[in-house]
């Protein structure tokens, strides 16, 4: 069954269009992650979705039903924010069941939904304490369950980690995937971290300047970007791109015939090291940055394009000598340099 449906949907506030066009279907139980850089037009969607702005042009349905001219009250979601968005006076408890009170839902149920709720998100203990007395890891499982106990047919999590630091950021989305997992339902995720889109997501709805650049599952737009925008957006660090002027002397013979005039993408972890003989690509030494597990490689290319390249130990080359590279020909995507298309390896280079 379909939860969501978003069928040209427009978004303008006054003369400046932020959202144009834009369809997409979300199926019930599914996860769904709209990703793209700042300013892209990810919130005002999920905010249209939730009926916080109005719709200008095209149908937002909910399990069906058109819920254009629906207040949010109405329309079977529960919303997330970044910020927890608590009542400090009020305990754990009472924020979240808040809205059923104002729901007039019967006092046995309220508590059985808020203990239910508190039970799978673990914060049983500090029903009873104020928001307060909470770390912000605590506050936002809160806020998640002041969702839960709504039984929405759809959850809306406007980037509800941003605020926490580096450890329960890891802990937390842990904990949403788990819930998800737990509870079957419906959510829609907006975040700007692709590791959090990555690693959460059955879909990912990638954007850029209000419109969509692609839909797809994670493994998908990572081995098969639609395009350049795409391409660098997803994966960290982003991929490499190289023109016919960077390529080594002998790289250009392994290369299809599409890729003439093409940029040339290649991810950093797929770039290995080898002889000048056998080089695709090659660079001259920049930065090392040893993080342990790994190492992340700087070089300038040989028309001045910074490149990095993903290695398991760091190079013992000395800065400002080359390094020479080489790819595994499925690891190449083919970029038009005016549009920035996909092109396809066995596709005419004309």
């Amino acid at each position: 069954m379909t939860a969501l449906e978003l069928e040209n949907v427009g978004k303008s506030f006054g003369a400046v269009e932020v959202l144009k066009a834009i369809d997409l279907t979300v199926e019930e139980g599914e996860f769904v992650v709209f990703i793209g850089p700042s300013g892209c037009g990810k919130s005002t969607l999920l905010r249209v979705i939730a009926g916080l702005e109005e719709v200008s042009d095209g149908t937002v349905r909910i399990g069906g039903d058109v819920v254009n001219l629906a207040p949010p009250a109405k329309r079977g979601i529960a919303m997330v924010f970044q910020s927890y968005a608590l009542y400090p006076h009020m305990t754990v408890f009472n924020n979240m069941a808040f809205g059923l009170k104002q729901a007039k839902t019967p006092p046995k149920e309220i508590d059985r939904r808020v203990r239910e709720a508190a039970e799978v998100l673990q914060i049983t203990d500090y029903v009873d304490r104020s928001p307060r007395n909470l770390s912000g890891g605590q506050r936002q499982r809160v806020a998640i369950g002041r969702a839960i106990v709504r039984d929405p047919e759809v959850f809306l999590f406007d980037e509800p980690l941003s605020n926490l630091d580096a450890a329960l950021r890891v802990q937390t989305r842990l904990e949403i995937a788990r819930l998800h997992e737990r509870l079957k339902s419906t959510m829609i995720y907006v975040t700007h971290d692709q590791v959090e889109a990555m690693t959460l997501a059955d879909k990912i709805v990638v954007m850029r300047a209000g419109r969509v650049e692609q839909i797809g599952s994670p493994i998908d737009l990572y081995r098969n970007p639609s395009n350049a925008f795409v391409a660098q957006f997803i994966g960290s660090p982003k991929m490499n791109f190289f023109t016919q002027a960077d390529l080594a002397k002998n790289g250009s013979k392994s290369l299809p015939a599409a890729a003439t005039g093409a940029h040339i993408g290649i991810r950093p972890e797929h770039l290995t090291g080898c002889t000048e003989a056998k080089a695709l690509v090659g660079g001259t030494l920049d930065l090392v940055e040893q993080l342990g597990e790994y190492a992340l490689v700087h070089l300038v290319s040989a028309s001045g394009e910074a490149f990095i390249v993903k290695m398991e130990h760091p190079p013992k080359t000395a800065k400002g000598e080359t390094m020479w590279f080489t790819a595994q020909s499925d690891a190449l995507h083919l970029f038009d340099q005016s549009s920035g298309l996909r092109i396809e390896a066995n596709s005419s280079s004309s």
